[in-house]
């Protein structure tokens, strides 16, 4: 079962790749080639984009900002975390993208306080409507790597 309620023959155990550190590493190194010049802020979404970002913040030397699900109740009561996004080109980052659900949920948060980002980077794509969903709101979606890629690959 996937996020979006739609069933898949294929699941990702994304949580496998994201807690073992040199295979975290390498994905993040490959992934710091999607990353624009000029971009200031990686965001990453809860929970898959958070240890992604993280690393890709070790990588590439940018700082992260973490984008909740929905504000804290206490403490800071935000739904961002870490480095402001005020006025900063900043990317979304995420793990896998299905629906492309998280990310405009984030992106409906982000742009109510007046926050916009233009592209979103995953690890996988698994070109099931969210790459088109997401375009559908001007947000451009690249991937590491796609489901025909790793399909194919098996």
């Amino acid at each position: 079962m996937l996020r979006s309620g739609k069933r898949s023959n294929t699941y990702f155990d994304k949580y496998r790749f994201e807690a073992d550190p040199a295979l975290l590493r390498k994905i993040a190194e490959e992934m710091a080639a999607l990353v624009p010049p000029g971009t200031e802020v990686l965001a990453g979404l809860e929970m898959g984009g958070i240890p992604i970002v993280t690393m890709l913040s070790q990588v590439t030397g940018l700082p992260a900002a973490f984008i909740r699900k929905a504000p804290k109740e206490y403490g800071t009561c935000r739904y961002a975390e870490g480095a402001d996004l005020t006025g900063k080109n900043f990317i979304l980052i995420e793990d896998v993208v299905s629906s492309g659900g998280a990310i405009i949920d984030g992106v409906r948060m982000l742009r109510a306080d007046g926050l916009d980002a233009k592209l979103a980077l995953c690890v996988i794509d698994r070109e099931t409507g969210g790459k088109e969903a997401l375009q559908e709101i001007g947000i451009e979606l690249r991937g590491l790597y796609n489901f025909r890629e790793i399909d194919g690959a098996v």
